[in-house]
C-alpha cells in the first residue's frame, strides 16, 4: 500500500465570509452524547461547512477523513481511519496499523475489536467525521463501519456527511435513541440566514422581498444561494434578476449538471429526465411514462440518495423534485430528446384522466400541445369546473387557440360563463360564436365554414338552455329586467326537469331580476326555487351562494334576523359535512359581519370579516369581494377614522364588478355619505352632479341608497349654511321615499327615512315634529335590532333620543340606544389598531416566508406555485399571520411585520 494523502485528513477551515450557523452547531453538540450524527443532504447543503464549524466550537478531539471513491478498498479505508484517529488520539491505534499494513491482514473485527479497547481505556473524548460517505459501496467496509456502531466506546462519536443514506442499521439506531439526523430540511437556509449570507457575506444589499422571493425560489439551498449571488455579482436590475430567476441560470445548470446528474447511472439519468416533465411523481405515473416497473423502488432511492426529491405526504405516495433540480432536468430533456418530451405529457395526460384528475390531465394535454385533447377534456368536465375551478378552467381555455374553441359551440358557451362576471364583452363574443356555428350547421352542414365537434353530449342537450342563462345574465349585469325575465324563463322552458344546476341558475337570475326591479318578496321566493334546484346537485358551495343572496334579500326587506338565520344556517351545513369550510364562506361571515355591525356589535363585526379573510382573498365570489372593504369602513366609520374609511371605499370600488346582483348600495355613494360627516361637502355635491340626482327624481328600488344619501347631503347643507330652500327640498324628497318604501314594504329603508325626518324637523328647530318620526323608526328597529343607525348620526340624534326616552311608546328601545351612546361598543384588537409592541404568539418561520412573497407583490397562487404548497395551505398562513399581527389585508399586514422588524 502507497503513502497516504494527509490533505484528507485535514479538518476544513473556516472562509471568513461564510455564514455561521449556531442553531445546528447546538443540534451536533446535543447529537454527541449519542453514538451517531447523521448528516444526510444534497450536493450543495453545506454539510461539511457544518461539521467543520461545529468540530472548531467543540471542546472535543476530532478526526477527520475527506473520502473518495479510491477508498472502497477496505484495508485503506481502515487505514485512513486509523490514521486519522492518531492525530487526535496518538496514543491508540499502533496495533491495528501494524496489523494492516502487514502482508495478510486479520479479519477486520478484530482489527477493529482492538482499537475499540484502546480508546475504551482512555477517557478521552474524540469524535470521528466520515466526510463524503456515499462515495464508498463496498459492502465490507458497510458491515464493519456497522461492527464498529455496535460496540462504540462510549467516549466515541462518529459522524457521517453524505449524500445519500448509508446502508447501515439506522432504523434500530432511531429506535434506540442512538442517532441524531440533520437532513436537506434542516440544513436549508431559514430566510434570516438567507438574508444574512446575501446581505452580509456577500454585501448585495437587497430588500427583504428580493430575499424573500429568492429564497423560497432556492428553498434554502445554500449552493444555489452562493451561485446566484455570483450571477448577482455586476448587475443593475437584481430585482428583475430575481424575479426570473430558475434552473436555466449557467452557474445552477453547470452545478447541477456535473455534480448530480453526470454522477448518475445511465438508468437513473434516464429516469429523472422522463420524469421531469411532471410536478408531482407517484410510483405508478412514474411506470406509466418510463415504461417500467420500478417506479417505487426508484423514488425510494431517489429519496435515500438525496437526489433533490421531496415527499408530498407522509405515506411517501406522492413526490417532487426540488424546483430548481426540474428546471435543469425539463432544459436537459428538451435539449437531449425535443420530440420525447411532448409525448411523456401525452401519456402523463392519460394516466391522470384515466385516474379520474381532470386539471392535471388537461395540463399535460396543453403542455404536449395537443390542443383537441385539452379541449376535449375540458368540455367533457366544464360543467363541474364551472363551480370548482373556475379560475384555473379560465385560465386553460385561454391558453386553447381560437379556432379549436370556435368549433365547439358547448366548450364557446361554457367559455362565456367562466368569464362572468369579471368580462361581459369577451362572455357576449364567445356566445355569438356557439350561436354562429349552430346557424351554420342547421343552416348548411355541407357548407358549413366551421366543422362543428361535440364532445359532451348532455351539454349539447343543454346547449339551447344554457345560452338563454348566458343571455339572461348579460342583460342582468346591464340592469335590463325585462330582458332578464325574458332569457330566464326562455331557459326554464328549454331545459329539462332533471336538469338542476342549469334551471337553478336560471330560477336565480329571475329572482335577481324581481330584487333589482324592487319586488323583493317576490324576489326570495324566485330565488328560492332557484335555490332548491341547485340543492339537488349536492353542491354545498352552490348551497352557500344561494344562502348569501336569500341573506341579502332578507336584509333589504329589513328582516334582519331572517338573515342571520339563513347564513348561520348554510354555515351549519357546511359544518356538519366535514372537510374544510368552502371558500364561497368567506361571502357569508361578511354578510354577518355586517348585521352585527347594525347591531352594534364592532367586536363580533370584525371577527366575522377577520373569519372572512381567513378563507384568502380569493375566497368569495369574485362580484362580492369589493363589500369586505365596505365592511373593514363601516367599522373604521364607526371608530371615527373616516380618512381610514375612505382609503377601505377605495379599494372596494376598484374590487367592484357588474353582475346581475343589483348594486343596492353603491360605493360610491357610502363615500359621499362619508364626505358628508366630514364636512367635505362639495366632493358630496359632485357625487351628486355627475349621478345626474335631484329632487324631482322618478323614484325606483334600485337608486333608493343614492336619492336617501342625496336628502342627507341637502340635511347637512342647510346646517352649513342655513338654506332654506335645501332644507325644504331634502323633506319633500323624504316623504316621496317614505311613500315608496311603505309601498315596498321595505321597513330597513322605512327606518333610516324616519330617522332623517326627524333630524330634518330638529335642525329646523321643531322637537316636538321630530318626535313622531323618531318614535316609529325606534318602534320599527326595535324588533329587528336596527342600533347603528342611531348611532350614526351623532350629538342631534343622541339629543333627539333623550326626548323620546321619557315615557311613550318607544321608550324602552330609546332608552337601550342611548345607553349605546353613553357606552361605545368596545372594539376587541381589530385589524384597525396599532401594531403592539411585540406579538403574543410568533410567526412561524413559514408565516413569514409567505409574508416575505406578499411583500414581494406575489399572489397567494403564485406563492402556493412557488413553494409548491397548496393554495388552502398559503391562505391558512396568511389568515394565521394577519390575526397574529391584528392585520386586515396584505399592505397593513406587510407593514406591521416592517415595523416589528420581522421581515
Amino acid at each position: 500500500m502507497g503513502p497516504l494523502l494527509e490533505t484528507k485528513l485535514y479538518i476544513p477551515g473556516r472562509h471568513p465570509g461564510l455564514l455561521s450557523r449556531p442553531r445546528l452547531v447546538e443540534r451536533l453538540n446535543q447529537g454527541a452524547q449519542r453514538k451517531l450524527t447523521l448528516v444526510s443532504a444534497p450536493a450543495g447543503s453545506g454539510k461539511s461547512t457544518l461539521v467543520a464549524e461545529w468540530v472548531a466550537a467543540s471542546r472535543r478531539a476530532a478526526a477527520w477523513i475527506s473520502l473518495d471513491p479510491g477508498d472502497n478498498n477496505p484495508v485503506l479505508f481502515w487505514t485512513y481511519v486509523v490514521t486519522a484517529l492518531r492525530t487526535a488520539r496518538p496514543d491508540v491505534g499502533e496495533s491495528a496499523l501494524s496489523w494492516l499494513s502487514s502482508a495478510r491482514p486479520p479479519a477486520t473485527e478484530w482489527i477493529l475489536t482492538s482499537l475499540i479497547n484502546e480508546i475504551t481505556a482512555n477517557d478521552q473524548h474524540v469524535a470521528l467525521i466520515l466526510d463524503d460517505y456515499h462515495v464508498i459501496d463496498a459492502e465490507p467496509i458497510h458491515r464493519a463501519v456497522a461492527f464498529l456502531l455496535e460496540h462504540l466506546p462510549p467516549r466515541m462519536h462518529l459522524v457521517i456527511a453524505t449524500r445519500s443514506d448509508p446502508p447501515l442499521p439506522l432504523a434500530r439506531l432511531r429506535g434506540r435513541g442512538e442517532l441524531t439526523e440533520l437532513r436537506a430540511i434542516d440544513l436549508r437556509f431559514t430566510p434570516e440566514e438567507a438574508a444574512a449570507f446575501l446581505n452580509e457575506a456577500m454585501g448585495l444589499g437587497l430588500s427583504a422581498a428580493d430575499v424573500a422571493v429568492l429564497e423560497a425560489r432556492t428553498e434554502g439551498w445554500i449552493v444555489s444561494l452562493q451561485l446566484a449571488a455570483l450571477s448577482m455579482q455586476g448587475r443593475e436590475d437584481l430585482p428583475g434578476f430575481i424575479r426570473t430567476f430558475a434552473g436555466d441560470d449557467r452557474y445552477i445548470v453547470d452545478y447541477l449538471v456535473d455534480e448530480v446528474l453526470h454522477r448518475q447511472p445511465d438508468r437513473v439519468r434516464t429516469f429523472l429526465l422522463q420524469t421531469s416533465v411532471l410536478d408531482r411523481l407517484s410510483a405508478p405515473l412514474c411506470d406509466a411514462l418510463t415504461g417500467r416497473d420500478d417506479g417505487r423502488g426508484m423514488l425510494e432511492a431517489l429519496e435515500r440518495d438525496n437526489l433533490f426529491v421531496v415527499p408530498l405526504d407522509d405515506k411517501r405516495h406522492w413526490f417532487r423534485y426540488h424546483h430548481l433540480f426540474a428546471d435543469v432536468l425539463r432544459a436537459r430533456a428538451l435539449a437531449e430528446q425535443p420530440r420525447q418530451v411532448p409525448v411523456l405529457h401525452q401519456q402523463a395526460s392519460a394516466w391522470f384522466e384515466r385516474h379520474g384528475l381532470p386539471s392535471d390531465a388537461v395540463r399535460h394535454a396543453l403542455a404536449a400541445e395537443d390542443f383537441g385533447r385539452a379541449a376535449d377534456l375540458l368540455e367533457r368536465t366544464g360543467r363541474a369546473m364551472l363551480t370548482t375551478t373556475q379560475d384555473a378552467f379560465l385560465d386553460w381555455l385561454k391558453a386553447l387557440p381560437y379556432e379549436v374553441i370556435r368549433a365547439r359551440p358547448v366548450l364557446s358557451v361554457y367559455y362565456a360563463l367562466a368569464l362572468l362576471p369579471g368580462d361581459l364583452e369577451t362572455a357576449e363574443a364567445r356566445l355569438r360564436d356557439a350561436e354562429g356555428v349552430l346557424d351554420q350547421a342547421s343552416a348548411r352542414p355541407e357548407a358549413a365554414a366551421v366543422e362543428m365537434v361535440i364532445v359532451d353530449d348532455e351539454g349539447f342537450r343543454s346547449l339551447p338552455g344554457s345560452m338563454a342563462i348566458v343571455r339572461a345574465y348579460l342583460a342582468g349585469a346591464s340592469g335590463d329586467v325585462p330582458e332578464t325575465v325574458h332569457y330566464a324563463r326562455q331557459a326554464l322552458g328549454l331545459l329539462p326537469e332533471g336538469d338542476a344546476l342549469w334551471r337553478g341558475a336560471a330560477g336565480a337570475l329571475l329572482g335577481l331580476a324581481h330584487w333589482t326591479s324592487g319586488d323583493l318578496e317576490e324576489a326570495y321566493q324566485a330565488f328560492a326555487e332557484g335555490q332548491a334546484s341547485l340543492r339537488k346537485t349536492g353542491d354545498i358551495t352552490l348551497e352557500m351562494i344561494g344562502a348569501f343572496v336569500l341573506a341579502n334579500i332578507r336584509t333589504a326587506q329589513g328582516r334582519l334576523r331572517d338573515a342571520a338565520r339563513l347564513y348561520e344556517g348554510a354555515l351549519d351545513q357546511a359544518a356538519r359535512q366535514g372537510g374544510p369550510v368552502p371558500p364561497t364562506a368567506a361571502d357569508l361571515y361578511v354578510g354577518l359581519s355586517e348585521l352585527c355591525h347594525e347591531h352594534n356589535d364592532l367586536d363580533a363585526a370584525a371577527r366575522y370579516l377577520r373569519s372572512s379573510q381567513e378563507l384568502g382573498e380569493h375566497g368569495g365570489l369574485q362580484e362580492n369581494r369589493y363589500r369586505w372593504y365596505v365592511g373593514m369602513a363601516r367599522i373604521a366609520e364607526a371608530q371615527g377614522d373616516l380618512d381610514r374609511a375612505l382609503e377601505l371605499l377605495d379599494e372596494a370600488q376598484q374590487l367592484y364588478v357588474r353582475s346581475p346582483n343589483p348594486e343596492v348600495r353603491p360605493v360610491a355613494a357610502v363615500k359621499a355619505r362619508v364626505w358628508v360627516r366630514q364636512g367635505r361637502l362639495a366632493e358630496a355635491l359632485g357625487w351628486a352632479h355627475e349621478r345626474g340626482l335631484s329632487v324631482g327624481d322618478e323614484l325606483s328600488y334600485l337608486r333608493e341608497f343614492e336619492h336617501i344619501t342625496l336628502a342627507r347631503l341637502l340635511i347637512a347643507r342647510h346646517r352649513s349654511d342655513r338654506a332654506a330652500r335645501t332644507l325644504g327640498e331634502a323633506m319633500a324628497l323624504l316623504d316621496r321615499l317614505q311613500q315608496a318604501a311603505e309601498q315596498g314594504r321595505r321597513p330597513g329603508s322605512l327606518v333610516e327615512v324616519l330617522v332623517l325626518q326627524a333630524l330634518a324637523h330638529q335642525v329646523q328647530g321643531d322637537a316636538i315634529r321630530a318626535r313622531a318620526p323618531l318614535e316609529r323608526a325606534l318602534t320599527l328597529a326595535e324588533a329587528e335590532g336596527y342600533v347603528r343607525i342611531f348611532l350614526d348620526e351623532g350629538a342631534t340624534m343622541r339629543t333627539l333620543l333623550g326626548h323620546v326616552a321619557a315615557p311613550g311608546p318607544a321608550s324602552a328601545y330609546a332608552g337601550r340606544v342611548l345607553s349605546a351612546f353613553e357606552t361605545p361598543a368596545r372594539l376587541a384588537p381589530t385589524p384597525l389598531q396599532a401594531v403592539p409592541a411585540a406579538l403574543v404568539e410568533p410567526l412561524t418561520r413559514r408565516e413569514v416566508e409567505i409574508l416575505r412573497l406578499i411583500a414581494a407583490g406575489m399572489r397567494n397562487q403564485e406563492i402556493a406555485e412557488q413553494l409548491f404548497i397548496s393554495l388552502s395551505t398559503v391562505k391558512r398562513h396568511v389568515a394565521n399571520a394577519y390575526g397574529k399581527l391584528g392585520a386586515s389585508h396584505r399592505t397593513e399586514a406587510v407593514a406591521r411585520a416592517n415595523a416589528l422588524d420581522l421581515l
